[in-house]
């Protein structure tokens, strides 16, 4: 069993920044790929990035270049930079976590998920 809690959301104006980060409890974090995921207003819910259990990485092409996602084995938490936003990255972004093989970086089924944080760019 995973808990997840995601931080760093808030308000920022277009070109700007905001690290978001999620910290796991529980044990076995390196047993897991971890993702960001997002949803906006009206639409549903879209892969943003996947860590693998190696510290691979893969990205939607709408974020590719401008986030990053890593992790920290050591304080079980993952962190998602994102860089020169845009006002449709306005959503609520969702850390998740799914039990992997070392280098598998999954996009969908995963098996735990966070409450979610807010991000609103403007423009």
């Amino acid at each position: 069993q995973v808990q997840l809690v995601e931080s760093g959301g808030g308000l920022v104006q277009a070109g700007g920044s905001l690290r978001l980060s999620c910290a796991a409890s529980g044990r076995s974090f390196g047993s897991y790929a971890m993702g960001w995921f997002r949803q906006a207003p009206g639409k549903e819910r879209e892969f943003v990035a996947v860590i693998s259990r190696s510290s691979g990485s893969r990205y939607a092409e709408s974020v590719k270049g401008r986030f990053t996602i890593s992790r920290d084995s050591g304080n079980n938490t993952v962190y998602l930079q994102m860089n020169s936003l845009k006002p449709e990255d306005t959503a609520v972004y969702y850390c998740a976590a799914k039990i992997s093989s070392w280098n598998a970086l999954p996009e969908t089924q995963y098996d735990y998920w966070g409450q979610g944080t807010q991000v609103t760019v403007s423009s």
